[in-house]
């Protein structure tokens, strides 16, 4: 047996490292704080001075407006902060000072309740601090493991998002009360307090991680060996591929400029936000294909290795794409089903609701993070064995692709109970039960997947890179939202939809099933000819 063979293979004594407590702590009292924040923001908005400027018609659609656009931030900012440790302080310092950007943003909500620049400059900088550290901490833990002891990683993976949700549970439980009964200042001042318990509890493993050096000036990190191939190589041979990256450019600038002019032919509710992420996801798309048409031009200019290593991410890129759909039902749960369940009579009346503990509609969301902490473990104890002796080879893929469809499935039950309110008898709020169940179900098959097939497909001195995609794939989520609700904001369209006998929050709803039944099928057809790789490190 050779000694690459032996580096290579699992062993069977292997313990987790000792640094992975402090990285687990620190994610449940961050995750804490995010949904915290995260899950009461809608019902704030609507009744706040925040949005006193708009008649009350209207400040429904405006608070998620102002929700799904600060998720957009937060879930574009992995970029920056996947980019600040790979090139320049490495992951352990950039998830530190972001951190404490983040701890700022909290106290900004908490002392500027009633001040829209300062409310709104404390959601820019969460966004900012979330976001920069959302895919190192993640890639962190991966960081932590070798060939010898990576077959734990998937028990950490699972066991850290299991954390994450046990923060979320009790913050969306607790948050939506001190709203209600001490106000903004409480509800928004606790969440920071446990982001600042989160970045100290972060300092204290400070001398026990493994920390992965930047790859500043890398000659062969992943831009450049894109440029050189969109270049055409040593050679300069450019061709089709250059074209189309070209071609990204020029339609991304002409969405900046429509935004920024004002023709006549710009939707006139398409703005800022929605124009910069489709110019992003314009250059994503025309760039990726055409870096694919020409990426063997860079070969001689860089190692074979790093050139196959970038198609490797091009592929990933492909599945994070087809997998943001699921995002655009997922988030939906804190701002669309949240404002459903206010129309919805809590069953006091029934002898098993937890009536002590259930006083707000919006106390509904801490039923999906209940039920992720079930269902991780039943799933890697029950399900997942049974099925493998039944036959059925249980992927990664496979999770991820029924995700998705599940999802799809929660929405056309949300769908059925907007049409039983739309008929004007009262609906118990105990009905959003199902569609919180099987979202929950398609959240644990995509995300808590997605965490430890991204880290596993990323070559090495790309992981925080590629883990900022995945995030990116939340965002073009939430641009669908917008956009979506953008294209329904006229008179051709609310006919269109009147004329189907449904009201728009019932079309939306079965328009988003739909959505993600079409992206479960892609998926499943892309799936089957995806290439796997193992990018683990070496002991």
């Amino acid at each position: 047996m050779t000694t690459a063979t032996q580096a290579s293979r699992p062993d069977s004594g292997a313990k987790l490292p000792r640094q992975i407590p402090y990285i687990i702590g620190n994610e449940a009292c961050e995750r804490f704080s995010f949904y915290g924040m995260r899950n009461i923001l809608v019902q704030f908005l609507v009744s706040s001075v925040i949005l006193s400027y708009l008649p009350e018609a209207e400040r429904q659609g405006m608070a998620k407006e102002v929700f799904h656009s600060f998720v957009i931030g937060v879930y574009f900012f992995p970029l920056l902060g996947g980019w600040l440790s790979d090139r320049f302080f490495g992951k352990y310092h950039t998830i530190l000072w972001l951190s404490l950007l983040y701890c700022a943003g909290h106290a900004c909500l908490a002392m500027f309740e009633g001040n829209r620049s300062g409310f709104y400059t404390g959601l820019f900088l969460i966004a900012l601090g979330s976001g920069g550290i959302k895919p190192l901490v993640s890639s962190f833990v991966g960081d932590q493991f070798t060939q010898s002891n990576k077959h734990l990683a998937k028990i950490v993976y699972d066991a850290f998002y299991w954390t994450i949700n046990f923060g979320s549970f009790f913050a969306s439980l607790l948050m939506p009360i001190l709203l209600r009964d001490y106000g903004p200042a409480v509800a928004f001042g606790v969440p920071g307090v446990l982001m600042f318990i989160a970045t100290i509890i972060f300092w204290m493993g400070r001398s026990k991680y493994v920390n992965m050096p930047p790859s500043a000036h890398d000659p062969n990190a992943f831009m450049r060996v894109v440029m050189t191939a969109l270049r055409g190589g040593d050679a300069g041979r450019t061709g089709t591929g250059s074209v189309v990256a070209a071609s990204g450019v020029l339609i991304a600038v002409g969405m900046l400029l429509g935004w920024w002019l004002s023709p006549v032919w710009w939707p006139k509710d398409v703005g800022f936000v929605i124009s910069f992420c489709l110019a992003l996801g314009a250059i994503l798309l025309f760039g990726g294909v055409g870096t694919a048409l020409q990426l063997d031009h860079a070969r001689g200019a860089h190692p074979d290795e790093v050139v196959d290593g970038v198609r490797a991410v091009l592929r990933i890129l492909i599945i994070f794409a087809i997998v943001s759909p699921f995002w655009s039902l997922f988030d939906q749960k804190a701002s669309t089903w949240v404002l459903q369940g206010k129309t919805m009579i809590l069953p006091h009346d029934q002898w098993w609701w937890p009536s002590w503990l259930i006083k707000e509609a919006g106390q509904m969301q801490a039923l999906n993070p209940l039920l992720v902490m079930a269902l991780i473990p039943f799933n890697n104890l029950v399900l997942y064995p049974l099925l493998t002796k039944s036959g059925f080879k249980v992927t990664a893929l496979r999770r991820m692709g029924f995700g998705i469809a599940f999802s799809g499935l929660a929405w056309v039950f949300a769908g059925m109970i907007q049409l039983w309110i739309d008929g004007g008898d009262p609906v118990s709020l105990a009905w959003q039960i199902l569609p919180y169940a099987l979202l929950t179900l398609g959240e644990v098959l995509v995300s808590a997947t997605g965490l430890e097939f991204a880290y596993s497909q990323s070559p090495p001195k790309m992981k925080g890179v590629i883990m900022s995609f995945w995030m990116l794939s939340v965002t073009f989520g939430n641009v669908w939202v917008l956009l979506t609700n953008a294209a329904v904001r006229n008179d051709t369209a609310m006919a269109q939809i009147a004329s189907t006998g449904l009201s728009e929050n019932a079309f939306l709803m079965f328009f988003f099933a739909g959505f993600a039944f079409v992206a479960a099928l892609i998926f499943a057809a892309y799936a089957r000819r995806y290439p796997l790789q193992d990018y683990y490190r070496a002991a």
